[in-house]
Order: structure tokens, then sequence, then C-alpha cells
């Protein structure tokens, strides 16, 4: 795990100084070494930067910019399977200095171009430039794992791990996308392929970008897709029993486990004491004697606590434990930070417990495991049990029925709702109802269950008209033929909340304390076999992730496991409400909205005192708000 950066400048008026201070923004994500490698050419200037976070091969081999022969390139990831490829490439007549991922890509590349990339199983953002041929190659791994930012303008091509590396070159011109803080407003993130400044984009998961360095009108933004989670939503599914499919799914579940142990650092487990991470764990420490190292988190103060359930689970695994329990103030502390490391306006408040665990485990190891995409491939989400239970009897539901319902929420305040006000997440839920229930389709039930503000407050809280970006949440590509609600709702959360929220959440709170986080569910061969198990394999009469929990039960008590979905609940409405009241209001004020103006003031002061007296089902949309205007202060003043 490292942080790349660089630039094409056709006009020739970058320097060795600017590619220096754009990678000096990345130190926090490669803090054991970093270079820099500046190209000149009568037509252009190439500049690569590079900050290492030594996890493989960390002698003076592994460093980058790395160059074999003709080509150079600048990488953040891994790629797991290295060692078979290389011995492949060996066999074929290759030699190599050092034993690192990197030269592996270098010697692959420069043996079967592009195609390479179908070899690879890993995480992985990376630029080669081919000297030969004067071009430039830029891919992105096929989840998504790794950020790729991209920007154009005027003759000159920026790249990135993060936007911070922008700032410091003199002629990016940040200017701001307002549709793309349209949907930060509705998402709680600027979704792919979409930036928050024009000009800049997101390269897509499983895409590449190659670019022609002869002239500046050779340059296109158009991408070549590799890899795409619909071809297999697409396949017919698999007809095989499911004590076969079990066993099948275990097998790619521990490869995938597997492939990322391999360091030459120590390596740690998250452990939360649900079923992805206990999955994870498990598969692991099964056949080991050394006991793995866990990690989990606990913040009592704000009901936050899963570690008693995660040290039950780790006591019967036999793992190397370790739980730290944190303070609320510790949590609120780190809010002013989050503009910075999120450098794209970003609202997922359970980037703070994130960013805390990833603190703890950074003191003893430099690569954690985490299990995300759990939910996501075996159909682990609330909403996806909310629609298959209740969609279709929504939609039986007559019109204006659904609709008088809806209005009726609307003069009842969620907080003055007894015992269910009081209930996880409520108030959140409570809010998207009144959306569903004019409109329950699957389609607008799964925009509704992801969206904060609809359509018509969009136009109420905005000062400009905002267009809907293009975006996976509208795509089309499941085919009729293969269509469920549960497929739908799960391809568009792999392509959207998984890679915009979940990904870049993970990537920045373990890179702030440069620490290396690896998913085993977002291993490509476990999406691509478990879209093709039968539905009910994975939601089986109203139980979530039901092939995921058989899989588990064979190594951890059924009835150690069973509990209700905690997730990582932040308590911001009673923040906002009280410790951090000061804070919102030196933000979310009129002086600062007025003189932005991109927000209507009237409808934000009234958001604001409609949320104080009681109506605490708009949090969220104060929250994403404020985290805008926190971004906006650290980035555009």
């Amino acid at each position: 795990m490292c942080g790349i950066t660089g630039f094409i400048d056709w006009q020739k008026k970058s320097s060795e100084d600017i590619l220096v201070a754009m990678n000096t923004t990345l130190n926090h994500r490669g803090p054991d070494s970093g270079d820099v490698k500046l190209f000149s050419s009568v037509n252009f200037q190439v500049g690569f930067g590079h900050k290492r976070l030594a996890i493989i091969d960390i002698t003076e081999t592994g460093k980058q910019p790395m160059q074999f022969q003709h080509l150079w390139i600048t990488y953040n990831g891994e790629i797991y399977n290295f060692s078979e490829i290389k011995d492949e490439l060996i066999k074929l007549g290759h030699q190599f200095k050092g034993h690192s991922d990197t030269e592996m890509i270098l010697h692959a590349y420069d043996q079967w171009g592009e195609k390479c990339i179908e070899k690879f199983i890993g995480m992985f953002a990376f630029v080669i430039f081919d000297q030969n041929k004067n071009s430039i190659f830029c891919v992105r791994d096929r989840a998504g794992v790794k950020p790729f930012y991209y920007y154009f303008k005027d003759g000159l091509f920026l790249f990135s791990s993060e936007l911070k590396a922008f700032h410091e070159h003199p002629n990016f011109k940040k200017e701001i996308n307002i549709d793309a803080v349209g949907a930060f407003m509705q998402y709680g993130n600027v979704p792919s392929s979409t930036c928050i400044f024009n000009n800049c984009h997101k390269l897509k998961p499983g895409h590449t970008l190659t670019i022609s360095l002869s002239e500046i009108s050779s340059f296109t933004q158009d991408q070549a897709q590799y890899w795409n989670v619909y071809d297999y939503y697409n396949k017919p599914k698999s007809k095989i029993p499911f004590d076969e499919a079990k066993v099948e799914t275990e097998k790619i579940l521990q490869s995938a486990c597997e492939y990322r142990m391999v360091a030459d650092v120590p390596v740690g487990v998250f452990l939360s004491g649900g079923y992805d991470s206990a999955c994870v764990t498990a598969l692991l420490q099964k056949d080991r004697t050394e006991k793995l190292k866990t990690y989990t988190i606990g913040v009592p103060d704000i009901g936050l606590n899963e570690a008693p359930y995660a040290k039950e689970v780790a006591n019967y695994l036999g793992t190397d434990h370790t739980e730290i329990y944190c303070t609320e103030k510790e949590a609120i502390d780190l809010i002013p930070e989050l503009s910075f490391y999120y450098d794209e306006p970003y609202a997922d408040s359970s980037a703070l417990p994130t960013t805390l665990v990833s603190k703890l485990a950074r003191k003893e190891v430099t690569v954690a495991l985490s299990a995300d995409a759990g939910d996501e491939i075996f159909a682990g989400y609330n909403r996806y049990d909310y629609l298959l239970r209740y969609g279709k009897k929504m939609q039986q539901i007559p019109s204006f029925a659904r609709i008088s319902a809806a209005s009726l929420m609307q003069l009842i305040p969620s907080n003055s709702i007894p015992v269910l006000k009081h209930k996880y997440n409520f108030h959140n839920r409570y809010e998207k109802l009144k959306n569903i229930l004019r409109d329950p389709s699957s389609e607008r039930i799964m925009l509704s269950l992801s969206q904060q503000f609809t359509d018509s407050q969009m136009n109420n809280l905005f000062n400009a008209e905002v267009k809907q970006i293009d975006s996976a949440y509208l795509s089309k590509e499941l085919k009729k033929e293969n269509y469920s609600p549960l497929s739908y709702m799960m391809a568009i959360d792999y392509q959207t909340y998984l890679v915009d929220d979940i990904l870049q959440k993970v990537d920045r709170a373990t890179m702030t304390v440069s620490l290396e986080g690896r998913e085993p569910f977002l291993d490509h061969r476990v999406v691509e076999w478990a879209a093709q198990l039968p539905n009910e394999y994975k939601y089986f009469q109203g139980t979530k992730k039901h092939i995921l929990k058989e899989i588990v039960h064979q190594y951890i008590p059924k009835e150690m496991m069973d509990r209700p979905k905690m997730g990582f609940a932040i308590p911001i409405a009673n923040w906002m409400m009280n410790e951090l009241r000061d804070y919102l209001e030196s933000f979310i004020n009129e002086k600062n909205i007025r003189e932005q103006g991109i927000f209507k003031w009237e409808y934000v002061e009234k958001l604001k005192f409609d949320f104080y007296n009681g109506k605490k089902e708009y949090d969220v949309k104060l929250w994403y708000l404020l985290m805008f205007q926190t971004w906006y202060d650290r980035w555009m003043k």
C-alpha cells in the first residue's frame, strides 16, 4: 500500500519541485521512503511520484518509481498471486533483481501487454510509462479497492491516490462541480466516476485509461473496461446443490484469505464479532498453530460496543486478541481531521471508529485484514431484507393510501414516536420510509434507501439547478431474464455504496496511520462465484447471508453468533444537539452559506430549526451539510 501521483504536461510548465510537493502530500500513505522521476522530451513532460509503505520486498530493490528496460511504473496496491506469475515469467526467460510484486508487474506488462491484468489477483492502481511507444497506461483494480483520481485541462494531466496532491500544482484549477455537490448531498459521497472538481474524475473500477503522448489532441477520457460484475450476475444461476455450493464457497474464501496473509511485515485482522469478520478469522486460524492477531474497538459512551462479542469469538477461536475502549471525546476530536484525509466531501460517520481501530492496530502490525463486501456479495444488508419482505406488499397498497400515510408521517416528527425513537437508526429509516411509500418499485426503493435528500428537497436546497450525474445507481445492465430485486440491489451496491463509501472509508482510515487494509471478500473470484449462486443460498426464508453463516457455524457455535446486526452507529443527532452544536454553528450559519452561494440559506435555516425542535430524522441531512462545509473550509478558502 502506497501513494502515487504524477503528471503529463504538454505545455512543459511543470518542474521537479512541483512533483516533489505533490508527492509530499501523500507522506501518510507511505512513510518508509519516497522518490520522484521527471522525464522531459521535445513535446511533453512526464512526472512520476511515489510514497512507499514497504510490505513486500522491503529492501531497496522494491523502491519506486521502478524501471525495467523502456518501462517505468508507479504503483499502489498488492498483487497477491505475484509469486505464481513470477514463476511463469521466469520460465519464459525473465530475470528478476528482487522479489517485489512491482517488478513482476513491469515484466508481465512487457510480456503480455495490457492483458497482464487479467492474471492479477489483488488490489491495485498503477501507471506505466512506455518510453518506446510514448504512451501512458493507467489501471484500477476490478472492485475499486485502490483509489485513482485524474484531472485534465489546458494540456495538463494530473493523477494521484488522493486529490490533495493536485492542489500543489499551480495550474490545477479547483472549480467546484455543482452536480457533484448535489450527488454528495444525496449519497454522502461523490459517486464514481464524477469528482467534486470540474475536469477531474475517478478512474472507474475495472477500467484502464491509455494516453498517447505524441500530441495534446490525442488525449481522450474514454476508458476501456476489462472487468464487469454484471458479466456474472447476467449468467444463468448455478444448479449446484447447497452442500456442494457451501464447500466450494469456503474453498474460494479460504484461498482469498490466505493470499492476503502474504507479507514481509506483521499482519492482523479486524474482528467486530459479526459474521463477516468472524468468517475471515475462523478460516485463517483453523489450520494455524500460531495465533492470529485480532483487533476490535468499543466506544461504550455512545452505545458502540461490539467488543464483548468480538472477545468471545476471539477466545473461542484462540486468537491473540486486543481490544481498546475509546471515549466519546476521542471520537469527537477526530471530526476536524476528516476533511484533510477525506479530501473530497465524505459523510459516513463510521469513518470515526474505523480510524480509531486502525490507530490501535498500527501499533503492532503494518497490514490488517477487514471483512468489507460480505454484505454486498452475500445479501447482508437490512434493506435487502426490507425489500424482499415488504416490497411486493407495499406495491399492493392503493396509491392514495400510501401517499396519505407519507403525508401524515411528514407531520409527525420521528422523535415523538415512543419506543421506536430509541431504536438503532430509526430516525433515518423513518425519513426514507416516507419516500418509499410514494413509490415502492424496486428501483425507487433502492434510490430512496440510498439517498438522503429527495429531488424536490434538492430543488429547495440549491440556488442553481443541479443535474443528476451519470452513475452506476442508474445502471440498466442487469438483463431482464436474469432480473430479481435481490440481484439488482446487490449489483448496484457493489458498484456504488461499496466503492464510494465503504472502500473510500477503509482506504483513508487505514492510510491515515500508514496501515495497509486488505479485504478477502473483494477477491474478484468471490463475487464471480457468488453472483451465480441461487438467490435462496444467500437469502433463505428471512435469513440474510445464509450460505456464509452456515460456513461460520462449522467453526463457531450458532448461539454465539446469532444476534442483531449492530454496525458502527454514531449518535450524530445527539452530538449536533449538544457537544457539536457550537462547532456546527461555526460552519452552518447565514454568513458562510450566503457567501458560498451554493445553498439557499432559508432552507438550511429551516432544516436546522426543525432539527433542533424535534425532527431528529433530519440528523443525517444536517450532518451531510456539516461535512460539506468543513471540506469547503479546508480546501476552497
